[in-house]
């Protein structure tokens, strides 16, 4: 294992050190406030945190430039978008490009994230537009200022490209010049030119993709890959019940199983050791436990029941404006609707798993996480140390959707590692996770609108009910009502109020794909759609009129819909749906054709527009939103996890499926040229997908479908389309 880099404050002040023979540039940015309770989300502190470093690249006289992702890659591309970005401003050599994960330190912490290092929230293009930029931009000036020095000439008659300064015909390597570089000081950010966009040369265009030849041939190392001399690996029996503690266990035939060192209670149940993974399971297998408590009466059933009852009934404001009473009686009509969404589970492609050796002088982690800060701090408290005495060593991440967030698995593998006085990678089964992770929380919106005789809405009246991701906290949480309060459909209806409830159950909840997002689209494009066909009027004409003011969601509605060929007729036995939504700074339609067979519904094409502002790799962004509607098509179609007698029922894709190839769509990606700030574009491909399959189904059969998944009742019927 490579020793982790010494990112003390002092050496990250140091203004050109040398490291590895080359040249270490550190960048700055304004001052950001550090989290209090080390939540996602959580208050900040009062003090300001000061100017710092907080991110570096590495040049190397080998003309190497290493980038020092202070994000995690779990497939969404950042190990080559942000590698752009420097290497756009420093003019560098693409094919010289390195990247590797930084180690967790401040000097990595996101103004999104009040100080925290990590990748959450479609943030990292996002939070890094400008600092990347500008650490390519400093390194860069530096560079051309050492080969001023050497050629004894101006700097402004110098220019750079593909890795080199150059004038008159004469050429400096950036390798060449690291050394008089690393003398020289920072320039400060204000004292930064950065290029105008019509001079970038990768920025919006693309490059191949840095991470791709090591994922195909293997190279690259996920943590489910760490190996160690002497590690031992673990599984853990956790209780099947919610809210059950361990009573006892006999471990005597888990002891004989061949390959099992070592087995020890831990504060989440019971953990068998082994040289390898089959041992250990075998071993778990073999257990015999004991559990005391949970809830035997708790089911996902009556919790949806519940959230139905509280999305009906008075409570918390979450919005509110004008006299929606009055707006309800002046109605010409009213629409109303109720939408359900199940529990739903993250299912990452790589199970979660965590290596953690404890030493003398601190501890060692190698982990796929998307919160560094956090796993840092955890293993800290677990193992009785100071934070910067935790070396995290961030791994590809085989997909985390949120789940890898949580740092339940981080601590569950510091206390294995501590009990056992031993290096271990703890390991989770899909079952394990599936049946004992957290979840995105079932929901309910109750909607109803009172529209004008043009069918425009006068006053709106929203209840939500489901659990929050954060239950410690009193009063409403922003990502439980996120899509609806910022929603333009709300806004623009003079008289609106959303009421949100955020029951506590014993069911652990926490983000997912697109978060608040993934539940109130599907609620928000449903009712418009249903708005819509009230008034006797074209989805996408409907839209448009409710729109007038929200001009990026006019542009990509348009786009999809011409690229689609919205209005045409469809072909005998298809229906067409559409849904546009906002969410972490960008817009996206999406447009449909569905099919029905005995029952089942089939997605045939999907076209998308995106307007995610600055696209920094189009290309990367086309992957994105063929990834996220995948990922929100499994869920429209299957997802859904059941609680009964207090357990999940699903464990694996077989009862718990993603989509398959063959129910593959053909998807076409049209990524609008913006002139706005960088968007998110890991997520905002998730929510529309859900409401655009149940608005074509409805054109298809008249069969209105408010509930995730989406399944047709026996009595409906494919019916010609008009």
């Amino acid at each position: 294992m490579k020793a982790p880099l010494d990112l003390s404050r002092r050496r990250f002040l140091a203004a050109g050190a040398v490291l590895g023979g080359g040249l270490v540039i550190g960048f700055t940015v304004p001052s950001v406030r550090r989290l209090a309770d080390g939540s996602v989300e959580g208050a900040v502190a009062a003090e300001p945190v000061p100017w710092v470093p907080n991110a570096f690249l590495r040049i190397g006289a080998d003309d190497s430039v290493t980038v020092l992702l202070a994000h995690s890659e779990m497939g969404q591309g950042v190990w080559t978008s942000l590698a752009l970005l420097i290497a756009d401003e420093l003019d560098a050599d693409w094919m010289r490009i390195r990247v590797e994960h930084a180690p967790a330190a401040p000097a990595y912490g996101i103004a999104m994230l009040g100080g925290m290092q990590g990748t959450v929230g479609s943030r990292s293009v996002r939070s890094e537009f400008l600092r990347y930029r500008q650490a390519g931009a400093a390194a860069r000036a530096m560079l051309v200022q050492a080969a001023a020095a050497r050629w004894q000439v101006p700097v402004d008659v110098l220019r750079t490209d593909s890795g080199a300064v150059l004038h008159d015909g004469r050429r400096l390597r950036y390798g060449e010049l690291v050394h008089e570089a690393a003398a020289l000081p920072v320039p400060a950010a204000e004292a930064l030119r950065l290029k105008d966009a019509r001079d970038w040369k990768w920025i919006g265009k693309g490059a191949r993709r840095l991470d791709a030849a090591d994922k195909i041939t293997g190279r690259a190392r996920f943590g489910i890959d760490v190996k160690l001399d002497g590690l031992l690996t673990a599984v853990v029996a956790r209780a099947p019940m919610f809210g059950a503690k361990l009573a006892s266990f006999d471990d005597s035939a888990a002891r004989a199983v061949p390959g099992v060192r070592q087995v020890l209670a831990v504060p989440s149940g019971v953990a068998v050791q082994a040289d390898h993974y089959w041992a250990a399971k075998r071993g778990r297998d073999a257990l015999k436990v004991e559990w005391q408590g949970g809830d035997k009466a708790l089911g996902s059933a009556a919790l949806i029941a519940d959230f139905a009852r509280l999305a009906r009934e008075p409570g918390p404001i979450a919005l509110e404006a004008g006299d929606v009473d009055a707006g309800m009686a002046q109605a010409h009509r009213t629409v109303e609707a109720e939408y359900r969404l199940p529990y739903l589970a993250h299912t990452p492609m790589e199970p979660l798993n965590c290596t953690v050796r404890i030493a003398p002088d601190g501890c060692d982690v190698w982990v796929g996480t998307q919160m560094q800060t956090l796993a840092q701090r955890t293993v800290a408290q677990v193992a009785g140390l100071e934070p910067a005495q935790v070396r995290i060593h961030t791994t590809f991440l085989g997909g985390g959707f949120g789940r890898r967030a949580v740092q339940d698995f981080v601590a569950e593998a510091t206390h294995v590692a501590r009990a056992a006085g031993l290096p271990v990678k703890t390991i989770w089964s899909r079952e394990d996770d599936v049946r004992g992770g957290y979840y995105r929380s079932g929901f309910v919106h109750r909607i109803r609108v009172g529209l004008d005789r043009d069918g425009r809405p006068l006053a709106w009246r929203h209840g939500i009910a489901g659990q929050s991701n954060h239950p410690e906290r009193e009063g409403v949480h922003p990502t439980s009502v996120e899509g609806v309060v910022d929603s333009p459909y709300v806004l623009g209806t003079s008289a609106h109020r959303v009421v949100a409830h955020s029951p506590r159950t014993a069911v652990p909840v926490w983000y997912w794909r697109s978060v608040g997002h993934s539940h109130a689209a599907f609620a928000m494009e449903s009712m418009v759609d249903e708005l819509a066909h009230a008034s006797g009027q074209d989805p996408v004409a409907y839209r448009l009129r409710l729109l007038h003011d929200a001009p990026r969601h006019r542009r990509v509605l348009e786009l999809a819909a011409q690229r689609f060929g919205w209005g045409r007729r469809p072909q005998s036995g298809r229906g067409h749906g559409i849904a546009v939504h906002a969410c972490f700074g960008s817009v996206t339609a999406q447009a449909v054709e569905v099919s029905v067979r005995d029952g089942a519904i089939r997605v045939h094409r999907v076209v998308c527009a995106i307007d995610c502002g600055v696209a920094v790799n189009p290309d990367n962004v086309r992957a994105q939103m063929e990834s996220a509607i995948v990922y929100g098509l499994s869920a429209a179609l299957h997802g859904r996890v059941t609680i009964v007698d207090g357990a999940v029922r699903e464990s694996n894709f077989h009862d718990y499926p993603a989509l398959r190839i063959a129910e593959m769509p053909v998807i076409e990606v049209h990524v609008v040229d913006s002139g706005e700030s960088p968007g998110g574009a890991g997520e905002p491909g998730t929510p529309p997908i859900a409401p655009a399959v149940a608005n074509a189904v409805f054109q298809l059969t008249g069969a209105r479908l408010r509930e995730l998944p989406l399944t047709l009742p026996a009595r409906a019927r494919t019916r010609p389309t008009a």
